[in-house]
């Protein structure tokens, strides 16, 4: 997993999905408790993945974020290849399956990348 990179407009956003193939949103908010104790847990998911980007964005400085990703609620994950979208989970995330998605889109896309 790259570093975490937190993002602080719509642009820096869409500048990272189109520099990176592999890129992971965290979208948050400040005053969420769950979404704290989230991101360790997801920053450990992604150790093992060095090509995906983790970007962390508060919802609540990049408003934007909500329209352009139809985001309901946070936290909100959602792992995008090559500027689409392949995995979206939200509030209540089953880490076994999260963690099992993950790893079959990295492996089948290192795969094709050979």
């Amino acid at each position: 997993m790259e570093e975490l990179n937190d993002i602080t407009s719509i642009e820096l956003i869409e500048e990272m999905i189109q520099q990176n193939e592999l890129v992971f949103l965290y979208v948050s908010r400040p005053e969420c408790s769950v979404c704290h104790a989230l991101l360790p847990k997801i920053r450990d998911l992604l150790k093992p993945y060095p090509l995906v980007h983790l970007v962390h964005i508060n919802a609540s400085q990049v408003e934007e974020v909500a329209s352009r990703f139809l985001i309901f609620s946070v936290p909100t994950m959602i792992m995008l290849v090559e500027q689409k979208e392949f995995i979206r989970a939200d509030r209540f995330v089953r880490f076994d399956r999260l963690e099992e998605q993950v790893q079959q889109i990295y492996h089948m896309y290192t795969r094709l990348e050979e």
